[in-house]
């Protein structure tokens, strides 16, 4: 009788109470961000018009990559929630995925930016890698890129000897894999680059679409309409910078509350990485007003 009032004890602690109230917060809004993910999808799939036209293939690519990375870090997430282990095989792979997918979205948006630039300034004369049967040309570089850097982060650290990569079970954190200095100021170098480049990227196609706005008479609206989407990209661009913000929210949280390390890492990863990653295709699709259209008429 005993052990089981302890059981129940320990069961119904502020500790485990915590941990369910985050996994409770997690799931349902994880859940939501599939249903309608896989409701944009099934729509591009079922109407040729998004098939044919190279925005709508690049945002359909975005989905998917944005997809993948709050699934495999839900998954990180909840391992590090239960405290599950297991061997290094199958963790370093996940990991891969949820820094690769971090990165590559970045890299959509410059893409989907240039796309919009490309549209204004050659209706007519485009080049044959931005059509949308051909688009795969610039899709698959950029897959290929965001995950070669997590690669070579993996490589380039000291490992221990003594970890066997099928025996050995941790949790599944990417500052147990990759905990080396090197890797750190490598992994800090990558991300700067990724972000400025993309932000110059977006940067000029919105002035030069800006600039073009003032100098056409006619077709104002198109012009606009595409400086407005470039504008956006540069809204998501912002949406994912907000994980960079983890050092100094962690700071300024600590500094102003009596909370536990790990109710500070939820805080942070649930406001500055999953709820951006939720907002940022999700604004995007709604905001598209043939998409809505035909999200409308499935409501």
């Amino acid at each position: 009788m005993q052990n089981r009032t302890e059981l129940f004890v320990n069961a119904t602690s502020p500790k485990s109470f915590s941990m369910i109230i985050k996994v409770c917060v997690v799931i349902p809004l994880f859940c939501i961000f599939l249903c309608c993910i896989a409701v944009m999808l099934q729509i591009f799939a079922s109407h040729r018009q998004f098939l044919d036209t190279s925005r709508y293939v690049l945002f359909a690519h975005m989905l998917i990559n944005d997809t993948l990375q709050i699934l495999s870090s839900v998954l990180l997430f909840l391992c590090v929630m239960g405290q599950v282990k297991f061997p290094l095989l199958f963790c370093v792979p996940l990991l891969f995925v949820s820094t690769g997918t971090f990165q590559n979205t970045t890299l959509i948006l410059a893409a989907m930016s240039l796309e919009r630039y490309v549209a204004i300034f050659y209706p007519l004369h485009r080049p044959a890698y931005w059509h949308s049967d051909r688009i795969w040309i610039i899709i698959l570089p950029l897959w290929l890129i965001s995950f070669t850097f997590p690669i070579i982060e993996f490589f380039i650290g000291k490992h221990n000897p003594t970890v066997d990569v099928l025996s050995s079970n941790m949790l599944c954190k990417a500052t147990i894999i990759n905990s080396s200095k090197s890797q750190g100021m490598y992994r800090f170098a990558v991300n700067v680059l990724f972000f400025a480049v993309v932000g110059v990227i977006i940067l000029f196609t919105y002035m030069r679409i800006l600039l073009e706005t003032r100098k056409l008479r006619q077709d104002r609206a198109s012009v606009s309409k595409a400086m407005h989407t470039v504008l956006l990209h540069g809204f998501q661009l912002l949406l994912c910078m907000l994980a960079f913000t983890h050092p100094i929210s962690e700071t300024l949280t600590v500094l102003n509350t009596n909370w536990l390390a790990e109710d500070i890492a939820f805080f942070n990863y649930f406001c500055f990485i999953l709820m951006p990653r939720f907002l940022s295709p999700l604004i995007y699709g709604f905001r598209d007003q043939s998409l809505r259209k035909h999200i409308g008429k499935r409501s």
